[in-house]
């Protein structure tokens, strides 16, 4: 029998959003190895907002696993928060609400690459110049961190999430990765496995990642958290009518969609910077001021395709996004 590291990932309890936290357990197996395969486990909740001292133990079930091609013999666990008699953890989103397959998911991840305080390739005192060159640029003074960026792409090629993308973004130092899902829940699973992985690649050269939604002030642009999605009516059936339905259903609930889609949103969803108005819900055609954005090829197919929340954070839970976006299309 091999011995094999399986790295167990959870989320917090801390709020407004969890942190991640990760902890390595050693087994015995040969073959690959599955979710069944993967041991219930403990560990100490007291430490992590989700106990208390004297009745400190919280269990991980695992939920996913995929390889991870940064260490030898070894696999990523992504893991649900269970109290320590078995039932659900009030931390544990992703086990607060019931799946949908039939839904599809596109999570656009923007996050800015920062040292020592600031975005890479700004200058240690004022601002590079403004924003306009930036965005899907090439070439020094245009990009900077493109090693952590490609580094983090390959891995998650690797590890067989299906990253479907990369691009620099608008500002100096903000980059964006897709990824694709089929599954409320598989949609949720894979976008923490690979901050977790983004995470990780950008501590080795010494830089942390910032999903702040606003964390430069001024005229730069914030960080979101974009998500696309589809059912099968939507993509099959299309037409107008199933678009109002749709459209009020998330206009009704805008404010639940708005606690859930990141902490000082705010500072981002302001009406400008290619944003609407956190207090006001909109829908338009290819227009990226609205809150949900109708993609031209999707109106122009009778509204057949997929939808684009804009709305989510870059620091928001995906469990979160995916259970009030899975709650909205229900109650349609």
């Amino acid at each position: 029998m091999a011995k094999v590291k399986l790295g167990y990932i959870w989320l917090d309890g801390y709020s407004p959003e969890p942190n991640m936290r990760h902890k390595t357990k050693v087994i015995n197996h040969d073959g690959p190895v599955t979710v069944a395969d993967c041991p219930e486990w403990s560990f100490d909740g007291s430490s992590t907002e989700q106990a208390e001292g004297h009745s400190s133990d919280c269990l991980l079930k695992a939920v996913a696993v995929i390889p991870d091609p940064d260490r030898k013999n070894a696999y990523l666990v992504m893991c649900e928060v269970l109290s320590a008699d078995g039932s659900l953890h009030p931390s544990n989103v992703r086990g607060s609400f019931d799946d949908d397959t039939d839904l599809w998911f596109g999570l656009e991840q923007e996050y800015f690459l920062m040292h020592e305080g600031k975005p890479l390739g700004f200058p240690a005192d004022g601002y590079p110049g403004p924003q306009g060159p930036y965005y899907c640029a090439v070439g020094a003074g245009n990009v900077s961190g493109r090693e952590i960026v490609e580094e983090h792409l390959d891995i998650c090629l690797e590890a067989g999430l299906n990253i479907t993308g990369t691009n620099a973004e608008v500002a100096m130092g903000q980059w964006e990765y897709q990824l694709f899902a089929k599954g409320a829940k598989q949609a949720g699973d894979d976008a923490w496995l690979a901050r977790y992985l983004l995470v990780r690649t950008a501590e080795k050269y010494g830089v942390t990642v910032n999903i702040d939604p606003k964390p430069v002030k001024g005229d730069w642009n914030g960080s979101g958290q974009h998500a696309n999605f589809s059912n099968t009516a939507i993509r099959e059936q299309g037409g107008e009518e199933l678009l109002n339905k749709i459209m009020k259903s998330f206009e009704r609930r805008h404010q639940i969609h708005i606690e859930a889609y990141g902490s000082d949103n705010d500072q981002r969803l302001t009406g400008l910077h290619e944003t609407q108005s956190i207090d006001t819900f909109s829908w338009g055609v290819s227009d990226r001021g609205a809150s949900i954005r109708i993609p031209v090829a999707t109106a122009n197919d009778g509204f057949k395709g997929y939808y684009e929340d804009r709305r989510p954070a870059a620091n928001a839970d995906p469990y979160q996004i995916v259970k009030a976006i899975t709650n909205a299309i229900r109650e349609a």
